[in-house]
């Protein structure tokens, strides 16, 4: 097995179990790779194995959702593109954010700066479109921190009540909460 295979293999135990509650047994388990081959592809451990599967997810998280808001479409279109990517990146709501997961207990103490790095960006991608739309920065700025919050707001609803409705309607809504 690649260690790309592996990383992919990794993404659903870091998912559900976190950093902290993902032991080397359920991360053994989850791969199909014994603890040797593990530390075969990650000599650094747990750790290691949980920055890979951040780089991999914050990767396509990129390719997918922050691609759509780049080029020489309208804002809107670009707005639109983004939901549907967000629909699709996060399956209706029943993915976890992989950045909330990395933001608390000992990953928060480990990936901190990349967290928020990679936080960052996608609000500046983000507002950037909306001044592409003519809003004022800080308002765009202002709405894309907003747009965040709620769609993080809307992936811990579908976790606790197991109804992807809350995420969905979310989205739904975003293009007119962003654009006004």
């Amino acid at each position: 097995m690649s260690k790309e295979q592996a990383i992919i293999k990794l993404i659903p135990a870091f998912r559900e179990y976190g950093y902290e509650g993902a032991t080397l047994s359920l991360l053994s388990k989850a791969s199909s790779l014994g603890k040797a081959s593990l530390y075969h592809h990650f000599p650094g451990g747990k750790s290691e194995m949980a920055a890979a599967v951040f780089e991999y997810v914050g990767s396509c998280f990129s390719d997918v959702v922050l691609k759509s808001l780049q080029g020489e479409n309208k804002p809107e279109a670009k707005i639109q593109a983004m939901c549907k990517s967000l629909q699709d990146f996060y399956n209706d709501g029943k993915n976890s954010c992989f950045l909330a997961i990395m933001s608390f207990g000992e990953a928060d103490k480990l990936f901190h700066e990349r967290v928020k790095a990679k936080l960052q960006q996608i609000i500046e991608t983000l507002a950037q479109v909306l001044i592409d739309a003519k809003i004022e920065p800080e308002i765009a700025q202002k709405r894309s921190q907003d747009a965040i919050g709620t769609i993080q707001g809307a992936l811990i609803l579908v976790r606790i009540l197991d109804d992807t409705e809350p995420f969905n309607r979310v989205i739904k809504s975003l293009p007119e909460k962003l654009l006004g």
